[in-house]
């Protein structure tokens, strides 16, 4: 290796410090990178030579180390230093991390051209080769730790003198032969994903999504991987190519590749024993352990992977857990949990606030002629036990499916339904707004439980988690305008074609129920986005409110973009932008989304007039203090249904002669499940109704509507 006069890169944080020469007969060279620091180095004293060689330590080259002014050649020992060295303060101090106890010091190790900070615990590294060891790091145990000249760190980029587009990384998303591929990168947001994996007909767009990824790295070849500060990796066997930010915890894994692993004080990272993780990008807070398998991947921060799950070719979002299952090319928004060792799911877009039941299997291809099925599910999938669907499969938003073998194709437009199987008289059953008449416990539990479970701590997708949305709202039009063409029978019940793809009856139920529940979620929804708009703006009266809300407005039409809810029409605007270079990087994608959650409340008040004025059937002009008294006395009187749902919902599992079986007297059961009325999240919906009883009594009182 042959020295050469170091040259600061600034911008990227690292500078040229050494070049390695071709095998023989060839004239180019390769740099590489160390990181830029202003630390003052110095050579080592021939004094700390002697004490290094006392230690048992060699060198090829003793002039290529450098230290800091407070380096203790004294806690070295037995260690092969080869290339360009740089070693900062060491104190005669110790490290702990729970119950784990290291002196600082660099001990029985092979360390290879690297850059190992202040104050660093490193024992028993067998081979550790061009890494940047930042402060207070510990590492023990470790066979492999080595970056390579074309490191990429996880991101799907092409280096110097790679040009075969067959060497770039990516990832095979949402169908299985490759066709909605993406490019993965480090911060890639599922919005990104999903924009990238779903217009596959705008090769402009496409070829725009490549360059701005191209863009936000260097094409040298030769950056030093990095473990950050007070990050401890003990008892691994090979880490390779792999970034890991600060006070990050890997234990016991068996093969880290390609990777970058994001960490900090405030959003820790782990990685636990058994773990084999190649060609990936894993975001801030993240905990992977006991043995699972992720090949081609994204974890995005605050989630899971655990118990021998196994994830490859998939993007999981935010605050998700897989354990125990398997999980091939699928796209998956926030919030979704699997969690049983029997299910599968494969080809799939979920799209968030999702659960996979144990057995169900999503996405086989054993029943179809090839490997090129899709299913699509709207936000809130719950697919049950032992449910098996077939690709091509579209569900609409908070699609409920029983127990079943679905042999057949599905296409289920109407949102909140429940489809069952009917074995006996073999046809499919569809009950609309199956979850507003029969399951208001867990629907509004788990709109409560996914906004308290959302722990990103940069929030640059707005999330939508109340189940009554702008994209579920227009499902719910979409639905009214179908059932209303139905002719129900005496049991309220009719047949529909055209919603699973064979020549059985299929039995749309509970028609006209269905019908006024929508209404009502309309309704509530309505007058739920107009109190909000009243508490925000502070308005005084009803004309101040009418002059608030556009005369014109029509209802819009919205994209679930990784989670956060996009009008179409600003969605055509962010494409047509970037293929025009006016948005020209990922990070102005993401300003895109800030500046899109920032009018989102307003926009979303917009849609709720509309969808009102729609729903009545009147204009905006004629939306009078009459017709606002109408919607706040509706409003109260559809959550008080919903109150009192939640309560009835829940009592079930209380009052189920079933349930109290398993208990010798009321005692023991209350012991077990908690009191009915002790429950903290039906106390909490008491609460909130009472409190919007309050609201609507004096907005009424005081703007005279009475």
């Amino acid at each position: 290796m042959n020295i050469i006069k170091k040259s600061a890169v600034s911008q990227i944080g690292y500078e040229f410090i050494e070049k390695i020469f071709l095998p023989k007969g060839k004239n180019e060279y390769h740099l590489r990178f160390q990181q830029y620091t202003t630390k003052q180095y110095k050579a080592l004293t021939s004094e700390q030579i002697i004490v290094l060689k006392n230690n048992h330590n060699i060198s090829d080259n003793w002039n290529n180390i450098t230290v800091s002014k407070k380096f203790n050649p004294a806690l070295v020992k037995n260690c092969r230093f080869f290339g360009v060295i740089r070693i900062g303060e060491l104190q005669e101090i110790c490290h702990e991390f729970h119950d784990f106890t290291m002196p600082v010091g660099i001990y029985n190790s092979t360390i290879i051209s690297c850059d190992i900070g202040d104050n660093v615990c490193i024992d028993n590294v067998n081979y550790m080769s061009h890494y940047i060891i930042e402060n207070e790091a510990m590492l023990v145990n470790v066979n492999e730790l080595a970056t390579t000249e074309k490191a990429r760190f996880g991101n799907g980029i092409l280096k110097e003198g790679e040009e075969d587009e067959s060497q770039r990384m990516i990832i095979e998303v949402c169908n299985e032969n490759g066709g909605r591929f993406i490019v993965p990168f480090d911060g890639m947001l599922a919005g990104d994903a999903y924009l990238w994996s779903k217009y596959r007909d705008d090769d402009a767009l496409l070829n725009s999504f490549k360059k701005l990824t191209e863009n936000k790295f260097d094409k040298q070849r030769g950056y030093y991987g990095r473990i950050g500060a007070r990050t401890i990796i003990k008892n691994c066997r090979l880490i390779k190519d792999t970034n890991i930010g600060s006070d990050a915890y890997v234990k016991g894994a068996n093969k880290l590749k390609n990777l970058t692993i994001n960490s900090d004080a405030e959003r820790k990272s782990q990685i636990g024993e058994g773990c084999e993780l190649v060609n990936g990008i894993i975001g801030y807070g993240c905990r992977i352990f006991y043995g699972v398998k992720a090949v081609r991947f994204i974890v995005a921060s605050h989630s899971q992977l655990k118990y021998g799950a196994r994830l490859i070719n998939s993007y999981l979002g935010n605050n998700s857990t897989i354990s125990c299952c398997e999980v091939l090319n699928s796209m998956i928004f926030n919030a979704h949990e699997q969690h049983h060792n029997n299910s599968f799911l494969c080809a799939s877009l979920v799209m968030g606030q999702s659960n996979i039941a144990a057995g169900a299997t999503i996405g086989s291809n054993h029943n179809s002629r090839s490997a090129d099925g899709e299913i699509i599910a709207g936000r809130g999938f719950w697919p049950g036990l032992c449910v098996s669907l077939k690709h091509n499969s579209k569900f609409a938003s908070f699609t409920c499916i029983s127990k079943g073998d679905y042999s057949y194709e599905l296409n289920i437009p109407i949102p909140f339904s429940l489809i069952s199987n009917d074995i006996k008289n073999d046809h499919l059953v569809v009950m609309p707004a199956y979850w507003f008449m029969y399951n208001m416990y867990a629907l509004s539990r788990n709109a409560h439980k996914y906004q308290d479970r959302d722990k990103r701590t940069e929030k640059i997708q707005k999330i939508e988690f109340d189940f009554l949305g702008p994209d579920t709202i227009n499902e719910i039009f979409d639905a009214l305008l179908i059932l209303k063409g139905l002719q129900p029978n005496e049991k309220d019940e009719a047949e529909i074609t055209g919603w699973e793809n064979s020549k059985r009856k299929i039995v749309v139920i509970k028609i006209n129920q269905s019908i006024n529940a929508y209404k009502k979620m309309i309704e509530l929804y309505a007058g739920n986005q107009l109190l909000e708009l009243i508490k925000k703006k502070n308005i005084q009266s009803f004309n101040e409110l009418k002059k608030s809300l556009p005369l014109k407005n029509k209802r819009t039409q919205w994209i679930n973009i990784g989670g956060q809810l996009i009008k179409e029409s600003e969605v055509v605007r962010l494409k047509n932008n970037i293929k025009s270079n006016k948005i020209n990087s990922w990070d102005k994608v993401h300003q895109f989304y800030i500046a899109q959650g920032e009018n989102y409340e307003k926009d979303k008040s917009a849609h709720a007039f509309a969808s009102l004025l729609e729903l009545w059937n009147i204009t905006s002009s004629a939306f009078t203090a009459e017709f606002f008294n109408k919607l706040m006395k509706e409003t109260l009187s559809t959550k008080s249904w919903i109150n009192d749902q939640v309560l009835e919902t829940r009592k079930k599992d209380h009052t189920n002669p079933f349930r109290k079986m398993i208990y010798d007297n009321q005692v023991e059961m209350d012991k077990v499940l908690g009191k009915l009325e002790s429950n903290s999240f039906i106390t909490e919906q008491h609460k909130e109704f009472e409190k919007m009883k309050k609201e609507i009594r004096q907005l009424i009182k005081k703007w005279k509507l009475s």
